[in-house]
């Protein structure tokens, strides 16, 4: 195999590398090259001591291509084959400490690397290995003859970056488990309404199609000898297939109504598996499907900054008729001080706006912030009404 094809199949990002996880995330993999900045620490080394000699051009000249070689390669070397890469990437550091200082900043990368194949075990293992690469780097640093101040702080710095990169990428390990789960709840909740909506439509049109059938050709077979009985059986199958249109149209006036059902349960996963408690009325039947798709979104959007932003202990979600239309409010005991509108609640209100609703964000400092959503009732569905006239609450307000 050439080497250029060789080389491109060795720096390819495996499905399980950092830069493909990256990607995944929509993120460019230009941000992991932001990390690279703090390589210039090799250039600055010299100016505390040294200075700028031939030695160390020399040294630079042939090491820095090197660690970058290595650095690529931690970033798409499949997870089990990542370490390599990191150790690499130390070994070029302590065997260049003697002559060269900059190569602590070597060391430090391929110490903070490691944990990157550290991310699916425990913290425990990457403090294993700190620590036996800490005691190599202060053998040769005692060695090469320098300062007890870098016996200390060179290992100290690589395990703290190293510990708050692991803890970090936990993190976000665990926002990618609860955006999988909020898919797979989406799709377990479309599912199930497909299989309903086909139940619904059996269930409703074989009798009565099977009816309008034997109706008709009734009527076809007697059309001739007794024209009254054939136009009775006539009558009866268009009744018949009025009866079943309607029954159709309220079947398929559900069709959306597991699209809030799911948005529910998926903000409900979400804030739970945050340690955020969450309460929320049980979803009214009679919701019609045009309100269905805006609150839900409206509701997922919501869910998600809490989660992200808001350092909430609890969430809460009601649901209620109110002045000719249905309120949506969510509200959270979070640090509020919600001051600019992001994306994600300027396309809110945009969306409330063209239906004919009106939103409001209510986040005073330390206070928590809540949001409310009006949304006009379909003209078509008039408003259930109490025997005294008063419409109805399609769900009362549920306490915190």
């Amino acid at each position: 195999m050439p080497l250029p094809d060789r080389l491109r199949r060795w720096f390819a990002p495996a499905p399980d590398s950092a830069l493909a996880q990256t990607l995944r995330r929509g993120k460019s993999g230009w941000s992991e090259a932001v990390h690279l900045l703090w390589s210039a620490w090799i250039f600055l080394t010299p100016l505390f001591g040294g200075g700028f000699g031939l030695r160390w051009v020399l040294l630079t000249a042939l090491s820095y291509p090197l660690f970058l070689l290595l650095y690529l390669r931690a970033l798409v070397a499949p997870a089990r084959r990542l370490q390599p890469a990191a150790l690499g990437m130390v070994a070029l550091g302590l065997g260049l400490l003697p002559w060269y200082p900059s190569a602590v900043t070597y060391f430090v990368f391929g110490g903070v690397m490691l944990q990157v194949g550290c991310r699916r075990t425990a913290l425990l293992p990457y403090l294993a290995q700190v620590a036996v690469l800490g005691l190599l780097y202060l053998g040769v640093a005692w060695w090469a003859g320098y300062p007890w101040q870098m016996w200390v702080w060179v290992p100290v710095m690589t395990l703290i970056i190293g510990i708050i990169v692991h803890v970090e990428d936990a993190a976000q390990q665990r926002e990618d488990m609860l955006r999988l789960s909020q898919e797979e709840v989406r799709r377990l909740a479309a599912s199930a309404e497909r299989e309903r909506i086909g139940r619904d439509l059996h269930d409703l049109l074989g009798h009565t199609l099977s009816l309008i059938a034997l109706k008709l050709e009734l009527a076809r077979k007697l059309g001739a000898r007794d024209p009254a009985a054939a136009a009775a059986h006539v009558a009866e199958a268009e009744r018949v297939a009025r009866q079943a249109l309607a029954e159709v149209r309220s079947a398929v006036s559900g069709i959306r109504a597991a699209d809030l059902a799911a948005e529910l349960a998926a903000a409900r996963l979400l804030l739970e598996s945050a340690g955020v408690a969450f309460a929320a009325p049980p979803l009214p039947q009679a919701l019609p499907p045009a309100l269905q798709a805006p609150l839900a979104l409206v509701l997922r959007e919501a869910a998600t900054n809490i989660a992200r932003h808001a350092r909430a202990r609890a969430v809460r979600v009601a649901l209620r008729r109110e002045d000719g239309g249905i309120v949506l409010e969510i509200a959270d005991d979070g640090r509020g001080g919600v001051r600019t509108e992001g994306n994600g609640l300027a396309g809110m209100r945009e969306r409330v706006a063209a239906l004919g609703g009106r939103l409001a964000l209510v986040s005073p400092p330390g206070a928590g912030t809540r949001l409310r959503v009006w949304l006009p009732w379909p003209e078509d569905r008039p408003a259930a009404a109490t025997p005294d006239g008063v419409p109805a609450a399609v769900a009362p307000e549920q306490p915190a």
